[in-house]
Order: C-alpha cells, then structure tokens, then sequence
C-alpha cells in the first residue's frame, strides 16, 4: 500500500471522532455544557457550541486533507487542553460507591492518556504533511516536511 494512501486512512481514522463529537455537541450541548460548567469555565453552553464547530470543521479539514497542518497544530492543542482539564485527576461523585467512583477515575485516566496520544498523532500529521491524496496537495500547498 502506498504511503500517500496510508496518510490518508489516518486522516480519516483521526477526524471521525472529531467530526462526530462536533456534530454531537452542535445538536446536543447540554452534556458537554454540564462538564464545562463543572470544570469551573463560564458561558457553558456557548463553549459547548464553540467546541462543536470547531471540532466539526477542523475534522472535516483533516478527513479532506485543507490546511492539515494549520487544522493538526489546532486539534494536537485542543486534545491537550481538553485533556488536562476534563479528564485529569480522581472522580469523587457523592453518594456513589467507592469502587464506582474508582472505576470512573480510571475511566477519566484513559480518556487522558488518549487525549495525550492523538495530540501526538495530530503534530506528526503537522510535520510530515497530508499526503499527496488532499486538497492541500491539489492547490500545490507543501505536503512534506
């Protein structure tokens, strides 16, 4: 299989959750409002909003493969912040078992850790590029580092 078609699945492996988590949070803010009220943030439900979009559209210009690099450097930040803020440290919900809230705790450890890896995968599309199977390649926008 050519590299330029491997680049390209992972394109597409990278902004499916984007793209649905955009989609999701644009037709149904309140959960992600709920999170973004209980990490402290104000205007909720516009972030929930503004998240969406951003998720939506910066996924979409993975998946096809427009300004990859610009979109990847954006996404790789979002997943760390999001990260440290949403899905760090232990999960205490008052009246609920301690192993369920433990449960929960590991739960949020590995949404971390999956936050902190496709960062990593967002900034090695930045570096190298999305290969010569997108719209930057179309419009003579370098694809390689």
């Amino acid at each position: 299989m050519s590299q330029n078609v491997i680049v390209l699945i992972g394109r597409i492996l990278l902004s499916i959750i984007f793209i649905t988590s955009g989609f999701g949070k644009l037709t149904d803010p309140a959960a992600t409002a709920g999170m973004i009220t209980n990490a402290g943030w104000p205007a909720a439900t516009a972030l929930a909003y503004l998240a969406g979009i951003f998720e939506l559209v910066a996924g979409v210009a993975v998946l096809v493969g427009f300004q990859t690099r610009i979109a990847s450097y954006l996404l790789a930040a979002f997943c760390l912040v999001t990260g440290f803020v949403f899905h760090s440290g232990a999960i205490n919900i008052p009246d609920f078992p301690p192993a369920a809230n433990g449960l929960l705790t590991v739960f949020n450890q590995i949404m971390m850790m999956k936050n902190v890896t496709i960062a990593g995968a967002f900034l090695v599309l930045a570096g190298f590029g999305p290969g010569a199977l997108s719209l930057d390649a179309r419009v003579g926008r370098a694809v390689t580092a």
